[in-house]
């Protein structure tokens, strides 16, 4: 169990088409390429033996030293710093952005390694376990300072500059290198198809040019933020991680790097999260275009109207769930059963059997991702949008399985409802403010139906309260996003009602349970954590209230639950510790939110209190 580090130990890398995790001793366990849902690499983090790991960490026999991790500022280049009385080292890791948008096989993790003061000894260990760990591979080693470690699917290319020299370790290679202060060492790991050539060795100088190049991509990148809140830093981050975890080729964002990672230790709730959500990806996208990041808008917009033309769903809806990131429906749920999880975490899955779930809440949030935009596509756009809407306008009474894809079984969920009221009133919006032919007579009807139905049926005499569903007098946190999407006012009698409800319910120190699987059974074993998205969500609902100084101490402290470079995973356990898929995007949109809404009425407030200068 010592193996594992903890979920919250890790920093993020990428190139806009795969990313990789390295934890804060220095070692890469988790990277899947040549795309985030490919098989890995490198998953040491799901199995400590079986997984694969690359290592580059201060050889620990000759010297003791503390381990610090950053990010180099407004960028996605991570460093690790070795201090200790023999010296201070430092290992930066980066990934060269590939923003195109033609999907390559071919991927570079860069790791350079220096001494800033004193000596110090490194030990480096590549050992990578292809397919999950499932795959045989053999090393070939070319010269000291080269090795290529082949599969039958993908091969990873091992490259080091001169300092260091390979040793073969069985099939994997390894390697002892000292540096003293000013001296840098390269390694370049690359990632191919079966039987892919690489170019010759690195050089110092022509990875010091690739590092400039992903430092200035990053920073200029983020320029084009329109954020001047006063959570900069925790903002900036979570815009770069929202990027990181998009793929560039077209445009859809993924829900989280990983798979896998429990939601609780050594329970059942370990899911496949390296696909596109609709709902996740809409959320996503809205955070982007809040701060200023119109480009993510328009290519997901794009990767949208392909998938309702394409069709083919797995539940034969217009729209499914989620999909693979290149549109791919399919998502096959699979056992890795040779796998033994993230500290004994059993089973690790790999695809998700949730794809086929019908789940209505979907169409509201590429609506309202679309009606963000000037416009959803041109006149084709349009005819799509107005299509589903129509079909919307037949199919949105039914029950449904939820935000939440439990697998208890399907239910009239408020939520689900909610969303198709967004999706009505988004599309009525749309048509009149861009003058395009619509059935505006019916959305109105449909929409205006779907109110006076969640008013009915959706509210609880009993709690006081909007509930989760028609069937139940359970709260649910998903229903935090009713005064976002201006279904009522945030300072409505009903909805602090509500608020006031789920503070007894679902709060617990200013962090929120999604709902309580006990009163609400939900089809699998065990408990979770709280759920950060919610915790932000609720951060959000009360400085919208007018509930700043209560908003203002729950968002100060869900920042503490941060990791040491400002990351987040799902969910927050029992003694504070990071749970589930990381890094999430919804954890990051959600705190972006939280931090507009909060900078709004802090802004608000402080105005009307200033004394008048008549």
């Amino acid at each position: 169990m010592s193996e594992y580090p903890p979920i919250a130990e890790h920093g993020i890398v990428g190139d806009l088409q795969t990313a990789a995790l390295v934890s804060s001793a220095g070692t890469i366990d988790w990277w899947c390429a040549p795309r985030f849902d490919s098989p890995s690499v490198f998953a040491s983090l799901l199995d400590s033996e079986r997984g694969g790991y690359c290592r580059i960490a201060v050889d620990s026999t000759t010297n003791h030293v503390t381990v610090r991790q950053l990010y180099l500022s407004d960028t996605a280049i991570l460093v690790t710093r070795f201090a200790g009385p023999d010296g201070v080292g430092e290992v930066a890791d980066f990934m060269d952005p590939i923003p195109a948008r033609e999907p390559t096989d071919r991927h570079r993790l860069v790791r350079v390694v220096r001494v800033v003061r004193g000596t110090l000894t490194f030990a480096l260990a590549c050992r990578p376990r292809f397919d999950y760990g499932r795959a045989t591979h053999t090393v070939h080693r070319a010269d000291d300072h080269t090795a290529v470690f082949r599969s039958p699917e993908a091969d990873l290319h091992l490259q080091v500059t001169d300092a260091v020299t390979l040793e073969p370790d069985g099939d994997d290679m390894t390697a002892l290198f000292t540096l003293s202060a000013g001296e840098i060492a390269v390694v370049v790991l690359t990632t191919t198809a079966s039987g892919g050539r690489v170019d010759a060795g690195p050089t110092t100088e022509a990875v010091t040019e690739e590092f400039e190049r992903c430092r200035a991509f990053w920073q200029t990148w983020l320029r084009s933020s329109t954020y001047r809140g006063r959570w900069r830093d925790m903002v900036n981050r979570s815009a770069i991680t929202l990027k990181l975890l998009t793929y560039a080729p077209t445009g859809a964002p993924i829900a989280a790097a990983t798979m896998g990672l429990p939601e609780q230790l050594g329970g059942e709730r370990n899911w496949d999260y390296r696909y596109t959500w609709i709902r996740d990806a809409s959320l996503s996208v809205r955070a982007l275009i809040d701060l200023g990041f119109t480009e993510e808008a328009f290519a997901f917009r794009r990767w949208l109207r392909d998938r309702l033309e394409a069709g083919g769903t797995a539940s034969g809806e217009p729209l499914q769930i989620m999909y693979r990131i290149d549109g791919d429906p399919h998502l096959e749920e699979e056992i890795l059963d040779h796998l033994e999880g993230y500290r004994g975490s059993a089973p690790v899955r790999v695809g998700n059997g949730a794809a086929d779930q019908i789940q209505l809440d979907i169409y509201g949030e590429a609506a309202d991702a679309l009606a963000l935009a000037s416009d959803i596509g041109g006149i084709a756009g349009w005819r799509t949008f107005a299509g589903l809407t129509d079909w919307l306008a037949d199919n949105w009474d039914r029950p449904d399985e939820g935000i939440w894809e439990t697998r208890g079984g399907k239910q009239e969920f408020t939520y689900s409802r909610l969303m198709t009221w967004v999706a009505f009133e988004r599309g009525i919006r749309l048509a009149t403010a861009n003058a395009r032919p619509a059935d505006i007579t019916r959305w109105t009807r449909e929409r205006d139906a779907v109110f006076e139905q969640i008013l009915d049926r959706g509210w609880s005499a009993k709690r006081q309260a909007f509930v989760q569903h028609y069937a139940t007098d359970v709260l649910d946190a998903s229903l935090l996003l009713m005064p976002r999407m201006g279904f009522l006012s945030p300072t409505d009698p009903m909805w602090l009602s509500t608020l006031d409800a789920m503070d007894d319910e679902l709060v617990s120190d200013s962090l929120v349970y999604r709902y309580d699987p006990e009163a609400s059974p939900d089809g699998l074993e065990g408990v979770e954590g709280t759920f950060n998205l919610c915790s932000f969500l609720y951060v959000e609902a009360l400085a919208r209230a007018g509930r700043l100084q209560q908003a203002r101490y729950a968002f100060d402290k869900m920042l503490t639950y941060a990791n040491h470079v400002g990351l987040f995973a799902e969910e927050i356990g029992p003694s504070g510790e990071q749970l589930g898929n990381f890094p999430q995007a919804f954890t990051h949109l959600a705190l972006v939110a939280a931090a507009i809404a909060l900078d709004d009425e802090l802004d608000r407030a402080e105005a009307a209190s200033a004394p008048s200068t008549d």
